[in-house]
């Protein structure tokens, strides 16, 4: 590990000012993901922050009818918050179908989704690739690309995003609060926070150097069902091959609702909102279900060892919206 300067930060104006004044500091809090990177040389940043001490680890209801989810709510307390529970059971069955009890203990919320990809590439300092160090290379493209994406890619990068707090997030179109320095704040809905990596795959998301994430904000639950259905290789401590996040609410008979986003297919959390739109005011059916399935899947690209992925992408889809609508077969 290279040496750095550690900083416990004792409020939000101190941890924003000692980011302004250190080039390349990094806020630390539950160190889940950074601290692997920092012990393999993946990341080297010469400052760290710690924020772990500051006021924003409360969850509460917003004036109307959401949710604020503070930046330091780990994932095992927001999971198991009763307002989530009754209101957001998505959100819940992601946070419970990611890492492990240890691993939820301290992730944090605001780390969950700026947590950096598990391609195998990136997190050996031997091999090529784009994201560690631009115009080196991406080893996945053309190696073992089993866990890699088949939508959203580029030529410079196929790594996926790992997170599945952040698949059911973007599902429930939440918003990230952010701070700057200057005192501006900030709301950000998950499109806007991440980036694809066209050709800057190691710019993953728009936050300017020493922003900082204060909250997550809901809006009201949706209505209907929510459900968060999770492929992997074993039953736990696994990150999704697929994952889909999905909320339906079927009135008289027809879709009146719905929001689907996608897991361990992207470099970001997956949206296709004109595959949602097919969905409504049509009555529920395997055969819809199939046609919107294709829909998601008529851009996707394999790269040899993932092909696999679309079809399986396509039937945990349809599943998962079966399941929905009372008619799991």
């Amino acid at each position: 590990m290279m040496p750095f300067d550690y900083l416990r930060a004792g409020n939000e104006a101190e941890a924003l000012q000692a980011a302004a004044d250190r080039p390349g500091a990094r806020f630390i809090a539950g160190g889940t993901n950074l601290l692997d990177l920092m012990k393999l040389g993946v990341e080297r940043p010469p400052h760290l922050i710690d924020i772990g001490g500051l006021d924003m680890r409360a969850v509460t209801k917003a004036p109307d009818g959401g949710l604020r989810i503070g930046a330091l709510v780990t994932n095992a307390e927001l999971a198991a918050h009763p307002l989530v529970r009754e209101r957001y059971p998505l959100l819940s069955q992601a946070l419970l179908a990611g890492a492990s009890g240890q691993l939820r203990n301290k992730a944090t919320t605001a780390g969950n989704l700026l947590q950096r990809t598990r391609c195998y590439y990136f997190y050996d300092p031997a091999s090529p690739c784009n994201k560690r160090e631009p115009g080196t290379g991406c080893a996945a493209i053309g190696g073992v690309n089993r866990i890699m994406a088949i939508l959203g890619t580029s030529a410079h990068c196929i790594a996926t995003h790992p997170s599945d707090m952040a698949v059911a997030m973007r599902a429930l179109d939440a918003q990230v609060e952010t701070r700057r320095q200057d005192g501006q704040v900030e709301l950000r809905t998950l499109d806007e926070l991440y980036r694809l990596p066209g050709e800057t795959p190691h710019i993953e998301h728009t936050l300017a150097m020493g922003e900082l994430i204060t909250a997550v904000v809901l809006p009201p639950p949706p209505k209907g069902r929510q459900r968060y259905r999770k492929v992997r290789d074993r039953a736990s401590y696994a990150f999704a091959l697929v994952s889909v996040a999905a909320t339906l609410a079927v009135e008289d008979g027809r879709i009146a609702q719905a929001a689907m986003a996608f897991g361990g297919v992207a470099p970001m959390p997956w949206r296709d909102r004109a595959a949602e739109a097919l969905l409504i005011d049509q009555p529920p059916s395997q055969a819809l279900f199939d046609r919107v399935a294709e829909a998601v899947t008529s851009e996707a690209q394999g790269h040899g060892g993932n092909d696999f992925k679309i079809t399986l992408l396509r039937r945990t889809l349809a599943a998962c919206l079966m399941d929905l609508t009372g008619n799991a077969q």
